[in-house]
């Protein structure tokens, strides 16, 4: 039986990202999941990579960031390997102004984001007049504009990734026994696992709902308009989402609350009237108590590692996580923030 250096248990965003760069690293690595590739909630639709305000600076913001700054290269190897593309695209995001004092507070975090973002991205508070028709309406008249942003297809860069490791060697399994380092990326069975475990709640599941609509808005700038993110692919398709729902009954069915969000869309972009929705989707996405990643060793399987609690950012902090993850199992190097360690959520 061939040598393997790292199981990986879970092939959503977190676990695939991981096998990557292990594997990039020149580790033999083999992913497990019964489920199959990006069957949870990241075979979502939005894909919505977009970062924290630039203000109260903590561990969580600046490891976003980094992440963030990482992700063009990181899509982009990705994609040079396995020939697929993640639908990755740096382009912002723009943001309407509702009144005088959160206009007073988006100018204020321009100052911050100067300094914070070091200069490899802006937070700027521009006319709304100077975007165009893709500009959402804004009472104000400004927008904030961020060049920090970027969009992929949550399905596509699952895709991608699977087929990046493909060249690499690295399949997909239904099952296989541990071998060599293992990290639990499960999920929301992995968060629950721990749940009963420690009689507690350590983690949940939030249901979120968003659509995909057929329509061609070109190479612009994804919106955050009513707490809706609209999201323009770069096959032709805008996805729309997301609610986010800690009750739920069936967390794969769609309902009027998605209907909401859809009509808060079209209020929001008069463009995308009439526009045809192409597909409805729900998905659970893992939510640690501390709503930050939980990442380092595993409180239950000794001498095992844990990647788990992507939450809504999960696609943007992959390239990141991926990175300190091997860093821990391939060097031993711990650099993981405190925050992010399993003991903030027990």
């Amino acid at each position: 039986m061939a040598m393997v250096d790292v199981t990986v248990r879970g092939a959503g965003i977190f676990g695939l990202s991981i096998a990557w760069t292990c594997a990039r690293r020149g580790a033999k690595v083999q992913v497990v999941d019964p489920f199959g590739p990006g069957t949870g909630s990241s075979g979502g639709l939005v894909g919505a990579l977009a970062p924290h305000v630039p203000e109260n600076w903590n561990a969580k913001k600046a490891f976003q960031f980094d992440s963030l700054i990482m992700a063009e290269p990181f899509w982009k190897q990705v994609e040079a390997t396995g020939g697929v593309s993640p639908g990755y695209a740096r382009l912002g995001r723009l943001q309407p102004i509702p009144d005088a004092r959160t206009l007073e507070l988006a100018h204020a975090r321009a100052g911050t984001a100067a300094e914070l973002w070091q200069g490899r991205a802006e937070w700027r508070v521009v006319e709304a007049a100077d975007i165009g028709a893709w500009c959402p309406p804004s009472p104000t008249g400004f927008v904030i504009h961020d060049t920090l942003s970027a969009r992929m297809h949550p399905r596509r860069a699952c895709a991608a990734l699977v087929s990046a490791l493909a060249v690499m060697g690295v399949e997909v399994q239904k099952d296989a026994p541990d071998r060599g380092q293992v990290i639990h990326a499960t999920g929301l069975a992995g968060l629950q696992e721990l749940s009963a475990a420690f009689g507690k709640t350590v983690g949940n599941g939030v249901k979120g709902q968003a659509a995909l609509l057929r329509f061609d808005a070109g190479e612009v700038p994804q919106l955050f308009a009513d707490a809706v993110h609209i999201v323009p692919h770069a096959d032709g398709t805008l996805a729309i989402g997301s609610t986010s729902e800690r009750d739920y009954d069936d967390p794969t069915s769609t309902d009027s609350a998605l209907d909401d969000v859809l009509d808060r869309a079209t209020r929001a972009v008069p463009l995308l009237h009439g526009a045809e929705v192409i597909e409805r989707w729900a998905g659970v996405r893992p939510r640690s108590k501390s709503r930050a990643p939980m990442l380092g060793a595993h409180p239950l399987h000794q001498g095992q590692f844990i990647a788990n609690g992507g939450f809504k950012i999960g696609f943007g902090m992959a390239p990141k996580v991926a990175a300190v993850m091997a860093d821990l199992v391939l060097d031993g190097r711990d650099t993981i923030p405190e925050e992010f360690r399993p003991e903030a959520s027990l």
